[in-house]
Formats: C-alpha cells, sequence, structure tokens
C-alpha cells in the first residue's frame, strides 16, 4: 500500500485496513513457524504498511481531522 493511498481513505477504512493486516501477519507468523511460508518478505511489507497506517491515524489526530 503507497502512502498517497493510504491518505485518501477515511478513519473507518483505515482501521479495517489495520485489522486485516494484523490478521494476516499473524497467519504469515504462524505458517513461519510450521514451515509452509512462501514469501517471507511479505511479512515485512506488511509491518511496514502497518506503520504506515498508524502513523497517519496518529497525524489525523494531532491535526484534529
Amino acid at each position: 500500500m503507497k502512502a498517497k493511498e493510504i491518505k485518501q481513505m477515511t478513519k473507518e477504512e483505515l482501521e479495517h485496513s489495520i485489522e486485516g493486516l494484523f490478521r494476516e501477519r499473524l497467519n504469515l507468523r504462524v505458517q513461519a513457524k510450521t514451515g509452509q511460508l512462501q514469501n517471507s518478505a511479505r511479512i515485512f511489507h506488511i509491518r511496514r504498511d502497518i506503520a504506515r497506517i498508524k502513523t497517519e491515524l496518529r497525524s489525523r489526530v494531532l491535526a484534529g481531522k
């Protein structure tokens, strides 16, 4: 997910996206532990997306939106 896409999303969409990313990250971590993970780089990308969304949510809180 790109930062430009994240900035265009509403607060509800961001919260829904972050919940889905947390679930996906958990599933990938379980797959990694059981040796079934196909793309280990996906965990890295999800972690970055979560950070981008959290940053945008926090900046909106500070801006009063």
